[in-house]
């Protein structure tokens, strides 16, 4: 069940409603408002654990009349969604730190606080861990960036659960207010990195560098029977590569031999890359430049004949 991309996005719901229940409930007990940041933390979570479930659902979506290109960018919006989300979580745990640093409550029963805080972590250990599994075998943007939630609540977790140990150890109830301020400082980076992730994807950025140099290479393996390429284009949208280039062959080459060229050049390209969407115009080389093409064709056997009559 908890293999796939629905399927681990409702552990991460389930995980979450369970945290936060005891977050709220031994915030609120202790009185500690590193651990209610915790709680306010782990809700945004939840939130957005949501919305990762219904985008990973659209985004699986086949390709349809009104949106032939597929549905690939709810992953992406879901992810700018999500980050904004913690941004949200961050300037409330700041803002509520401030005021227990004004108000300078004490703590109680701060045991009941470090016990929560270490069953957060362990549970967030293990559910983030199996997102980030299934995120990278399906590529999904959207439980990336709810894996990386949870990562950062593990992160947050351990902060709040030292600042109560600090506590029970000295008494200074200002050591919570700092854990909650140090919780609030590392989401924001986390906010930060998916919100640039989500962007590219939302913007069309092309693929990374690594995966353009595969297409490269799978074309250019082709070159005694392909002249050569040009106009290579390439997007990500969701999980789904899109790439798109020009192709030339032979002038002479007929349909089906450039029909059979592009298939096999598919082929070879999905072979290295995953969840490809692949789109080559085929044009027909000139004829001025048989002397230095590698392309082997009628052609230019033609050409050199001559040339070598010439000499």
């Amino acid at each position: 069940m908890f293999h796939t991309k629905v399927g681990v996005a409702k552990l991460s719901i389930l995980s979450n409603t369970l945290l936060i229940a005891l977050k709220l409930g031994a915030g609120v007990f202790t009185g500690s408002i590193s651990v209610v940041a915790e709680a306010i933390h782990s809700l945004l979570d939840l939130a957005a654990a949501v919305i990762a479930f219904f985008s990973v659902r659209v985004a699986g979506h086949p390709a349809d009349r009104e949106h032939p290109f597929g549905h690939g960018k709810a992953e992406s919006v879901s992810g700018f969604v999500e980050a904004g989300l913690i941004f949200v979580a961050a300037g409330l745990i700041m803002y509520w730190s401030v005021v227990r640093l004004i108000e300078g409550k004490e703590l109680r029963e701060t045991s009941v606080g470090i016990v929560v805080m270490l069953v957060s972590v362990v549970v967030n250990i293990v559910v983030s861990r199996r997102l980030l599994k299934v995120a990278r075998a399906t590529d999904s943007m959207a439980l990336e960036a709810d894996a990386a939630h949870l990562y950062t609540d593990v992160y947050t977790s351990l902060g709040v659960l030292v600042g109560l140990v600090v506590v029970r150890l000295t008494g200074l109830a200002i050591f919570d207010s700092i854990a909650a301020i140090a919780v609030a400082l590392l989401i924001v980076k986390a906010a930060w990195d998916i919100t640039r992730k989500a962007l590219a994807g939302l913007m069309d950025a092309k693929l990374p560098a690594e995966e353009e140099a595969l297409i490269r290479t799978a074309i250019e393996e082709h070159g005694r029977e392909v002249v050569g390429f040009h106009e290579l284009r390439t997007r990500k949208v969701g999980s789904q590569r899109d790439i798109d280039l020009h192709l030339v062959m032979a002038r002479n080459a007929s349909l089906e031999e450039a029909h059979r060229m592009c298939d096999h050049l598919e082929q070879d390209i999905c072979s290295k890359l995953r969840y490809v969407t692949i789109n080559i115009h085929v044009e027909p080389c000139g004829t001025t430049e048989c002397a230095e093409c590698a392309a082997v064709c009628s052609l230019y056997d033609k050409q050199l004949g001559r040339h070598n009559k010439a000499a």
